[in-house]
């Protein structure tokens, strides 16, 4: 049995899925383009590239409902280590823990069948 979701609800998914989608397509464009300087401090340089597109990737997958079981697998993926260095370089992880159950929220009310038992 699915669940009927609300006009409301579903607004809410799209709008949270909406600006994280952003936030994730300009943090890209910040390790590609704007701010590579940032993760040559975090000792990542190297990786910005394939981190950047990894991102792109998962946001972009996250924001639409066919794949947005994938995308909520990548971005909590991404965000678990996002929330590694920011332990491991002493940095506050309130952002990506937020941005992490951001995630989740968007997915509960896009998927609340997943979470009931059967």
């Amino acid at each position: 049995m699915t669940t009927e979701i609300s006009k409301t609800r579903k607004i809410a998914a799209w709008v949270i899925a909406g600006l994280l989608t952003a936030q994730y397509l300009y943090s890209a464009s910040g390790k590609l383009f704007l701010h590579p300087e940032q993760m040559e401090q975090m000792h990542l340089a190297d990786w910005r590239i394939i981190i950047a597109l990894g991102e792109i990737a998962s946001a972009l997958l996250y924001l639409f409902p066919k794949t947005n079981n994938f995308g909520t697998l990548l971005l909590s993926s991404y965000m678990g280590g996002a929330i590694i260095i920011h332990m491991t370089g002493g940095m506050s992880i309130a952002l990506p823990v937020v941005v992490l159950l951001l995630v989740w929220v968007g997915f509960y009310l896009r998927n609340p069948d997943f979470f009931k038992l059967k």
